[in-house]
């Protein structure tokens, strides 16, 4: 047998087989999957609403102005979000830096006032367990701080990717994933502070 025939056939396409915008169209069909699971918990939440099974109601239970401050929180961190991309438009590394660091603060701070919603209701005998309306209640807010607490996550992770290589391609595709993910949080927030807390209220 010759050597030709033991040597193996190379083979080089014309083009590259990955979609230039592949990414993108791959975490958009995450986001929409991610949008029939809280239309999911919303739906569940409005069959349930009213279940109070003796307990306390949406209106002796929710604060108000401490959900209004951190629906503000979110909405600042979502405004300061732009203000990075603005700057990782105009390729400044340290600007883009230091407002993902203050996105990344006002993340915290809503988790943080999360949690002291959470630990209060609780400490007041109103936990998950307590009805159907606060499983419901404590289902579709947790799942969102949930996704919150992923995001901040990653934006730490994205930190220090973008002090290491900089701006490159691969790290503005990251960041461009994240904006829309933090911008849908923020819209699904909209969503629960008028149809859970505001609703509930009435």
């Amino acid at each position: 047998m010759s050597d030709t025939a033991l040597t193996p056939r190379q083979y080089h396409l014309a083009e590259e087989p990955h979609p230039e915008n592949g990414t993108g169209l791959g975490f958009w069909l995450y986001l929409m999957s991610d949008c029939l699971i809280f239309a999911s918990l919303f739906a569940t939440f409005g069959v349930l609403s009213r279940s109070y099974a003796g307990g306390p109601t949406g209106a002796e239970l929710f604060d108000l102005p401490l959900v209004a401050l951190n629906t503000a929180f979110l909405l600042l961190s979502s405004i300061t979000f732009g203000f990075a991309m603005l700057r990782k438009q105009l390729n400044d590394v340290r600007g883009t830096l230091a407002w993902l660091a203050v996105t990344g603060l006002f993340g915290l701070c809503f988790l943080g006032l999360e949690l002291y919603e959470f630990s209060h209701l609780i400490h007041e005998g109103a936990g998950p367990q307590r009805s159907a309306f606060l499983s419901a209640f404590f289902t579709l807010v947790a799942t969102h701080g949930l996704h919150v607490t992923f995001g901040l996550v990653w934006l730490v992770v994205l930190m220090i990717q973008i002090s290491k290589h900089g701006l490159i391609h691969e790290n503005q595709r990251r960041l461009m994933c994240l904006s829309m993910f933090w911008h849908f949080l923020d819209v699904v927030w909209i969503g629960v502070f008028t149809f859970v807390y505001l609703m509930g209220v009435l």
